[in-house]
């Protein structure tokens, strides 16, 4: 590898440069109203303003909302791949890191951020751009003091975030060693003293005899000049993550422990991977793909680089490739398939009092979320507002999120989306939110049955294909409405008069007791306009399961407060199970869960339920699970059930799971690991004491968790060497979750990361897993014993 130093005036993407100037000034907004940047910056800079964003309140724009103004600086460091704000211009980031390109995942225009458009009178929106992190951080809105500069830096950001997105693993593995370089560097001499080592190794969770790590730097300093350069620090880093287990497994099958040849490879296959009679076939394609030298591949041999390469790719990965990939049957209807879910989408915070903003209706999306949630109320000046009713949660116009739902709809999955409509509005803006829907999303929405007839059964996601669909209430049946003549005018208001009370979903009105006595005393009507958009996906209240089955039809759709259904799984389980195999089911948050807490949702999917709605900005183990549920058929938000849980004359309990189901036992190796972060970075000296747990969840007598021992003070590359073993009676509903924790004798263990896949998608075998910096060995069958 080689270093590559560039100007910090200049943005480098691969061949193409663009100039930056010395001084490039620019305005940072925040979705936020504190006074600290939310991603943190240092490095030299040059001058800035910024314009801190709206905090979280009743009012809806800056109107009641002020912003204030502080000045900032923002700099972009091609070298180390990654931008900041120098603690000469803001002390309080003195110690704080940059941003990495890495945690970039796009940059917008300026007229696509709601904050920029708030601030129009006083920056021009073509002034203005967007960065948007991966995850959960806020969106970081910028302002430069002219266009050309911002489209300068939004150019140049952009080709630096598709450089970074197309990068090969050796690639990776070089701007990893760099950045590593540069944090060791502390004087910025381009060389490396031993006691910058030493800084390093602990910054790196690597706790080491001082004479054993003098003699790994002696034995790198090819020069002999006391420092490690570039290629020096290469050989250094190549000596410390030596993996003695790695090459214990390649001595395995190597005969000359040099490399493996092609029956070797194939042998290793088969053995350990259990790759069957594909081995063959596979070995050549994976030396072809794998092995760095080109007489190598011609020898059909694999080198111990080339092993590594294998194992750390995607083909060793424990997600099994096939799996990524749409491999499932499509052609069901709907109602057959768990579908991403949201709860209250238009917040990004509390349910109380957070903000309400389009962004939670992009990130949803774009995380393959194909089911989400509008609360439509009268607004100003005649426009319908989105917010959740009754609280103090700020407001945004119900035509800016139909926009962000028709932009964002389908970058991430061709397959429908569900809007649930929530509809609290007078019939006069019940006709604008009719309007919108159909000029803004056009001919992506469903507006009548696709072929124009009644049908027998739902469509199925491939049907839909980028078609948005509304589930709210309906003055009439699918029936009639197909049956009216087009040319039958339309009711007025008294003839068409309709309560919603007796069909209205209650999530708001259990925040508000006042909410309850308007909805005595105020019973809306449903203009025809906005009935005649829903379709296949009509909200009817769910009274029983009898009641279900003799008055409603296969396009009437029922929703369910989280302790509502979990009585119903209780109490009637296998009732649940059926209903759910010919109607379509949603599931939501109890409205105690102001803090926009989350439930488990397996044991909602362990009946069939197919919507089961999260709140999506908040972290943690639920929705851990939901992303794990839906990491799989190329993340389209669809995942087909399991076929007991379609079968209509299924016998399936989800609380006594009984046989046909054939119980299957895991056996799991956890070997080592490699490069752990910090917990806590502000504690220089600090080293992870690392453990590993794995947990099952699935139907009730499966969810389990074991945990290996805990490695004292290595997170650079612990080894563990135990085995952990689950017995799991319905495996087609099991999700397997692996959490790597900081063990602390003094208080909880600390959170380091964590990664969830469903069970039939796991690889048996040798398996690392890079993300979490993991290697182990997993097996699975009905032969397997625990004993």
């Amino acid at each position: 590898m080689s270093f590559w130093p560039m100007s910090r005036c200049q943005l480098v993407a691969g061949s193409q440069v663009l100039p930056l100037p010395e001084q490039a000034p620019c305005h940072a907004a925040y979705e936020n109203s504190n006074d600290s940047w939310h991603p943190e910056f240092q490095g030299s800079a040059s001058p800035c303003t910024k314009a801190l964003g709206v905090p979280a309140c009743g009012g809806w724009g800056p109107s009641s909302c002020g912003f204030r103004v502080k000045k900032g600086v923002l700099v972009l460091d091609p070298q180390l791949l990654q931008f900041g704000g120098p603690s000469s211009s803001v002390p309080a980031l003195a110690s704080s890191p940059a941003v990495s390109i890495s945690d970039v995942d796009t940059v917008r225009e300026g007229h696509e951020s709601e904050l920029l458009r708030n601030l129009a009178e006083e920056f021009p929106l073509e002034q203005g751009f967007t960065i948007v992190f991966h995850g959960r951080r806020s969106n970081l809105d910028l302002v430069a003091n002219s266009v050309e500069e911002a489209q300068i830096w939004m150019q140049g950001l952009q080709l630096l975030v598709d450089f970074v997105t197309s990068m090969d693993q050796q690639e990776r593995l070089d701007q990893w060693l760099s950045d590593w370089f540069q944090h060791g560097d502390k004087n910025q001499d381009g060389r490396m003293t031993f006691g910058e080592v030493q800084r390093l190794l602990h910054l790196m969770n690597v706790e080491m005899d001082q004479d054993h790590a003098f003699q790994l730097f002696q034995r790198a300093d090819a020069s002999q000049s006391g420092t490690l350069e570039g290629e020096e620090f290469v050989e250094f880093y190549k000596s410390l993550t030596q993996r003695p287990e790695v090459q214990e497994l390649f001595e395995k099958f190597s005969s000359d422990g040099q490399k493996l040849t092609l029956l070797e490879f194939v042998d290793f296959l088969q053995e350990e991977q259990k790759e069957g009679e594909r081995a063959s076939d596979l070995a050549l394609e994976l030396i072809d793909c794998y092995e760095p030298s080109d007489s190598g591949k011609l020898r059909h041999v694999l080198s111990m680089d080339g092993f590594l390469s294998y194992l750390y790719s995607k083909d060793g990965d424990i997600f099994n490739p096939t799996c990524l990939p749409i491999y499932q049957d499509m052609t069901q209807p709907l109602n057959q398939y768990y579908i991403s879910s949201s709860h209250n989408t238009y917040l990004v915070g509390d349910q109380l009092c957070g903000q309400s903003s389009v962004e939670g209706y992009i990130r949803a999306l774009k995380r393959g979320c194909r089911c989400v949630e509008v609360d439509v109320w009268d607004g100003p000046s005649g426009e319908p507002i989105v917010y959740h009713g009754h609280t103090l949660t700020s407001r945004i116009p119900f035509k800016d999120v139909v926009a962000a739902i028709g932009q964002y709809a389908f970058q991430t999955s061709d397959y429908p989306v569900i809007l649930s409509l929530e509809n609290h509005c007078s019939w006069e803006q019940q006709e604008i939110i009719a309007r919108h829907l159909t000029e803004i999303l056009g001919n992506q929405l469903l507006s009548t049955t696709l072929d124009g007839h009644l049908p027998t059964q739902l469509p199925s996601p491939e049907e839909l294909r980028r078609k948005i669909l509304v589930k709210g209430k309906k003055l009439k049946t699918l029936e009639e409405d197909l049956e009216e003549e087009e040319e039958e005018p339309e009711s007025e208001p008294e003839e068409a008069e309709l309560q919603l009370e007796a069909q209205m979903e209650s999530e708001p009105q259990e925040l508000s007791p006042r909410s309850k006595d308007k909805k005595k005393k105020s019973k809306p009507i449903l203009c025809p306009s906005l009935s005649a958009l829903v379709v296949y996906l009509k909200a009817v209240t769910f009274y029983s399961f009898t009641h279900s089955r003799e008055h409603y039809r296969f396009y009437e759709t029922s929703s369910f407060s989280e302790a509502k259904a979990k009585s119903l799984i209780k109490e009637a389980g296998n009732e649940f199970v059926l209903h759910n195999t010919w109607q379509l089911s949603r599931v939501y948050p109890s409205g105690l869960r102001t803090d926009s807490s989350n439930y488990n949702p397996q044991e909602f999917w362990n009946a069939g339920c197919q919507m089961v709605a999260l709140n999506m900005q908040t972290a943690g183990l639920e929705m851990d699970l939901c992303d794990g549920l839906f990491r799989q058929n190329a993340g389209s938000g669809y995942v087909l059930k399991p076929d007991f849980l379609r079968d209509a004359q299924s016998s399936f309990h989800p609380e006594r799971p009984i046989s046909p189901f054939k119980a299957q036992t895991l056996l799991i190796q956890v070997i080592s690991g490699q490069q752990l972060p910090k917990v806590d970075k502000t504690k220089e000296e600090s080293i992870v004491d690392p453990l590993v747990r794995v947990e099952i969840f699935g139907v009730r007598p499966d969810t389990s968790r074991q945990e290996t021992s805990y490695v004292e003070n290595n997170g650079f590359n612990p080894y563990w060497g135990q085995t952990l073993c689950f017995r799991v009676l319905v495996p087609e509903l099991a999700l397997l979750r692996f959490v790597v924790k900081d063990y602390d004798w003094k208080s909880r263990n600390d959170f380091i990361g964590q990664y969830t896949l469903p069970w039939n998608c796991m690889q048996q075998g040798s398996i690392p897993y890079p993300d979490l910096g993991l290697h182990f060995r997993s097996n699975s069958g009905s032969k397997a014993d625990c004993n």
